[in-house]
């Protein structure tokens, strides 16, 4: 079915030239990746048209564009909501669009929320405590080592060692800086010193699959004991990614297990990432999720792994696609 489909995006150039640092646009994406989809999408033999962010969205609609479907990788840049506009826009007007529904999007972008429902469903997770001031840090009811982070960034944003505290009685002063520097809370973890995987998953509810995993791996030259921001933003530099495989590795087929549960629970669509990491003893827990995932075809976690996998970035965007493709309402 050769469709006309929109692409909603932040460009990081755009908002760059318009002032902002590169760590506020950190999350946004490079002028290539939006190339890269769209060829991919005429090679598949749909219609393109590039409608940009947010406000661009509202502008089109305002003045009566529509499309089949709606490529949607736009991170939004205000509010704890911000990965939510985009989709809420588009459900006003009932046009479908891929990855994940507002609800979805705006839950998951707040570690701490994702990981009540993520607990409570009874997918393994590490204890944690969402503190908004110094006064909240003090209730943190587990022992040292701590990772702290802020609650709602991504792109490992706010990560790096200064992350891992190792006593007690720096834990408020770490946290308090966190909150002034992000303005929003952060979340307490203990720390995790165990490895590290990122697992792509394919599709929606019961029919969500695997689509593999790689466990990272920070070379001499990367910030140590964690996937930092600066560790994410120069990859090639100082990181490895292994493929490993479920059927070699017994805590991968766990890991997989854990992230497959995660990725239904919360209800995440037609393509995205897990985190998971484990713990002292080896057992695989859920980190976090990314229901919109970055998907530069070479510098991107999920096209790593399809590369790893032997999986073309055109059948990436094809599946997601067709994944999406099923919300699309037939007339009458």
């Amino acid at each position: 079915m050769t469709m006309t489909i929109g692409l909603t995006y932040d460009l990081r150039s755009e908002y760059l030239a318009q002032g902002y640092s590169a760590l506020e646009t950190a999350e946004f994406d490079r002028d290539d990746t939006i190339a890269a989809i769209e060829t991919t999408l005429r090679e598949l033999g749909h219609r393109t048209e590039r409608i940009g962010n947010g406000r661009r969205l509202v502008e089109a609609l305002a003045g009566g564009r529509r499309w089949d479907l709606v490529f949607n990788i736009a991170e939004g840049l205000n509010g704890i909501g911000r990965e939510a506009q985009v989709p809420a826009m588009l459900d006003l007007y009932g046009i479908p669009y891929t990855f994940s529904d507002p609800m979805v999007m705006s839950l998951t972008l707040h570690k701490g929320m994702t990981k009540h429902v993520i607990r409570d469903a009874g997918v393994p997770t590490s204890d944690f405590l969402v503190a908004e001031s110094g006064a909240d840090v003090r209730r943190v009811g587990f022992m040292p080592p701590y990772f702290i982070k802020p609650v709602a960034e991504g792109t490992g944003k706010g990560v790096s060692p200064a992350s891992i505290i190792r006593d007690r009685s720096a834990l408020v002063q770490a946290c308090e800086e966190m909150i002034q520097d992000f303005r929003q809370a952060v979340i307490i973890e203990p720390y995790l010193p165990g490895r590290e995987f990122t697992v792509g998953i394919l599709g929606t509810g019961t029919v969500a699959r695997i689509l593999g995993t790689m466990e990272v791996h920070l070379k001499d030259t990367a910030e140590p004991g964690v996937y930092s921001y600066v560790n994410k933003e120069e990859c090639e530099a100082r990181v490895v990614y292994r493929l490993v495989r479920a059927l070699d590795d017994p805590v991968v087929a766990e890991a997989e297990d854990v992230a497959l549960s995660a990725w239904r629970v919360l209800g995440c669509r037609d393509a995205g990432r897990i985190d998971i990491r484990c713990d002292a003893g080896g057992r695989p827990l859920f980190i976090e999720v990314n229901p919109l995932a970055g998907i530069h075809p070479q510098h991107s976690d999920l096209p790593i792994i399809c590369n790893q996998l032997g999986f073309s970035y055109r059948r990436l965007v094809q599946a997601i696609v067709e994944s999406a493709v099923v919300r699309i309402r037939k007339p009458g």
